[in-house]
């Protein structure tokens, strides 16, 4: 490991070999910029680790988390449902009459939950600005012809799902995706995972880096053909100012109002406490889903080839379905990934939630490789301290 780089934190008996994985996965990656790593277990934080690399470091700076974010949004639809506001079998235009037009009237909310809308953009795109407002987006989504027949295919919504649902929960409820989320997750739990960063605390945040490949990735990444239509339209990558991911974290505008897609702002600690109160209830309160919703919403739902990335689907409702990416995890576990490396899950059968960030963005993008072996550490504690 690099000597300005060490481990901090602590870790429950039984859980030291999580420790040991976390400081070996750093060794690996050589890269100074820090990572965060929390665990919990049946509501008690088992695993509290962090890198303190160049510069100091608490465990409690927040960063940007990007699609990490989906978690939050969805789990605010997911107790809308649990609790008989929504239903999924329901017209989405039976909520927002707008969104009828150019054929997709007959879309329900279970399926635009499986990114099955075809909604995924417009045509020459939106500013950092317009990616920033959720309201803003969902109006020009709503008139816009879909990219494929909607409820025939899934694809990523991936800078806009969380406008599309949250728009439903706002004409809906009459208040904001971001404000029930708030309400309801973040400030009783104390939560350090934002929709929308308060400015007080932006002496916490710390940026998102740009990847520094090595010089065979470079070339693999030279090497890659040119991303088609879907995916183009899908990241805004068709705009006059294509999105750059990294500027878009590091934009105040977009920390300040936390789009539910890709906006929000955390730390391993808020988003495995998140999870945790998902599922296990933390300080003694119940948790906030019934086996009944994670049932519902958990499971691959979208099998097939994705209709924007190309990649083997991995969507439940809302929520990515973990144990396809992670085969040691549950059938019922859920959760998502962020674009620079982080990723978060909850697993029901064994109580476990889980989050990991790193500022410096990982190659090839999406939930960084190391999660892997970091998962299977946990797991693997987990089993021995069941013993």
């Amino acid at each position: 490991m690099p000597s300005s780089m060490r481990v901090e934190g602590t870790v429950a008996e039984g859980f030291e070999g999580v420790r040991e994985e976390f400081a070996a996965v750093l060794e690996a990656e050589a890269h100074d910029t820090g990572a965060q790593l929390a665990v919990y277990r049946h509501g008690r934080r088992v695993v509290d680790l962090w890198a303190e690399g160049a510069e100091p470091a608490t465990g409690g700076e927040l960063t940007g988390l990007h699609s990490v974010t989906k978690g939050a949004a969805h789990l605010v639809v997911a107790l809308l449902v649990q609790d008989g506001i929504l239903e999924l079998d329901r017209e989405v235009a039976a909520y927002w009459p707008e969104f009828a037009a150019e054929g997709k009237d007959a879309l329900t909310l279970r399926e635009l939950l499986q990114h099955r809308a075809g909604a995924i953009g417009v045509e020459g795109g939106f500013t950092l600005d317009e990616l920033a407002d959720d309201r803003l987006l969902a109006r020009r989504l709503a008139g816009h012809r879909p990219y494929w027949k909607p409820g025939t295919r899934s694809g990523y919504h991936a800078l806009v799902i969380g406008a599309l649902t949250g728009e439903v929960v706002f004409r809906a409820t009459g208040r904001t995706l971001k404000e029930h989320y708030e309400k309801r997750i973040r400030a009783p739990h104390g939560l350090d995972f934002h929709l929308g960063l308060p400015e007080w605390l932006e002496p916490h945040y710390r940026p998102v880096l740009p990847m520094r490949p090595t010089p065979e990735q470079a070339a693999e990444l030279a090497a890659a053909e040119a991303p088609g239509e879907a995916l183009r339209v899908a990241f805004n990558w068709h705009a006059a100012e294509p999105t750059d991911l990294v500027e878009y974290a590091n934009s105040r505008t977009i920390r300040a109002n936390g789009p539910a897609s890709a906006g929000g702002v955390g730390n391993a600690r808020g988003v495995a406490g998140m999870y945790a109160a998902a599922i296990s209830g933390l300080d003694g309160a119940a948790p906030l889903l019934k086996p009944d919703t994670i049932a519902e919403f958990t499971g691959l739902q979208t099998p097939g080839p994705d209709a924007v990335t190309g990649e083997p689907d991995l969507f439940a409702l809302g929520f990515r379905a973990s144990q396809v990416v992670y085969p040691y995890l549950g059938a019922d576990s859920f959760g998502h990934s962020g674009a620079a490396g982080a990723e978060s899950w909850a697993d029901p059968g064994t109580g476990l939630a889980y989050a990991y960030t790193r500022r410096l963005w990982a190659y090839p993008g999406g939930a960084a490789p190391e999660n892997l072996r970091l998962g299977a550490a946990v797991l693997g504690a987990y089993a021995e301290s069941s013993d």
